[in-house]
């Protein structure tokens, strides 16, 4: 039998998710939407809609009259029909700050938008087939999303950020203590992610065999499933050699992992979250007000590839971004250190 990938293993975990949360948490109507957007969206996807949905109909039950008695898993259509865009705005609302699982939690502009988005098409899908008569959802507005600045590291920062992982000088004892046996590993992460600009998902599903010295190139998979080649640097390739040859030295590799390129001290796939532990605890070192993430990281890389090229479209290509509007609203903006070099470039009158 083939050996699943990275990337089919997280797709297999997530339909089980899926299915568990559908059978426990939701209606039965649900899986009819859940099937019928199966064939437009990742599993990663679907799985994210069943837990805003379940927020949703727990609200439901605790704060409105619809539910009336019901167990959540006994609602029908009928019941959906029930539903104005006012429970809408008073779920949204609710989500400022809400108890689950007696923990608090609060979202944001952007968490409420990305929950009416799951609400949207839930109800759009049944619109559309006619189980409704009306789309509801559809008349409720997105939160206004405010722009942030881009957060990055400058030249001296990504310098600084190296130099701690390879020395450790600034870290705790017990922290030095394990980054004798990972700062080659953490360097190589660093510098593929400063690099490359790669996500940290792509940066996961790595393989050893994904990686090719003859023309310093990896073969990375990005959303969507499609896979596609991007060459590195030589700073990158020494990084990556030292790498793999203390991994190799010290067989860190075992039966179940060797394949998986940046492994854990317990010899397994490292997960996103613990590169994001990786970079949070050499960056609170460097650069203690910025709240530096692998993604913070990918946003360094764009942009001092923006500053190189002054060309959106081989950022885009590079970065991976499907829209160019995406690039544009994110590197776009680096533009105005064009704008204020230009500033005195034409000169009205001569003075001299």
């Amino acid at each position: 039998m083939k050996k699943l990938n990275y990337f089919d293993e997280r797709s297999q975990k997530c339909t089980l998710k899926l299915r568990e949360i559908l059978r426990t948490s939701l209606p039965e109507f649900c899986d009819d939407f859940f099937i019928g957007i199966e064939n437009q969206t990742s599993p990663l996807t679907r799985l994210n809609y069943a837990r805003d949905l379940v927020i949703f109909f727990e609200w439901l039950k605790s704060y409105t009259s619809i539910v009336n008695g019901k167990e959540i898993k006994d609602l029908t259509i009928d019941d959906l029909k029930k539903i104005t865009s006012n429970h809408i705005d008073r779920f949204l609302s609710y989500l400022s700050t809400y108890e689950q699982n007696g923990k608090i939690l609060t979202n944001g502009e952007r968490g409420k938008s990305r929950k009416l988005s799951t609400i949207r098409t839930f109800f759009k899908y049944f619109f559309n087939r006619n189980y409704l008569d009306g789309n509801v959802a559809s008349k409720v507005d997105m939160p206004k999303i405010h722009e942030k600045g881009i957060i990055r590291l400058e030249v001296d920062e990504v310098a600084r950020l190296l130099d701690e992982a390879e020395l450790g000088t600034n870290l705790t004892k017990m922290q030095q203590g394990f980054h004798e046996h990972t700062k080659l590993r953490d360097v190589a992460i660093l510098t593929l992610l400063l690099g490359t600009g790669i996500r940290v998902s792509e940066c996961v599903g790595l393989n050893v065999s994904d990686i090719d010295f003859s023309i310093n190139a990896i073969k990375i998979t990005r959303k969507g499933g499609n896979q596609v080649v991007l060459y590195f640097s030589e700073e990158i390739e020494r990084a990556l050699k030292e790498y793999l040859t203390e991994r190799l030295e010290n067989k860190v590799a075992n039966k179940n992992n060797e394949e998986a390129l940046f492994l854990s001290l317990q010899n397994k796939r490292m997960t996103p979250r613990a590169i994001q532990i990786l970079v949070k605890k050499y960056a609170q070192i460097i650069t203690p007000l910025k709240k530096i993430t692998p993604h913070k990281l990918r946003s360094t890389y764009g942009t001092a590839l923006y500053h190189e090229t002054q060309d959106i479209y081989i950022v885009a290509d590079v970065l991976g971004h499907k829209d160019i509007n995406t690039t544009k609203k994110h590197y776009a903006a680096v533009s105005d250190d064009i704008r204020r070099s230009a500033a005195g470039k034409v000169k009205l009158r001569d003075y001299n």
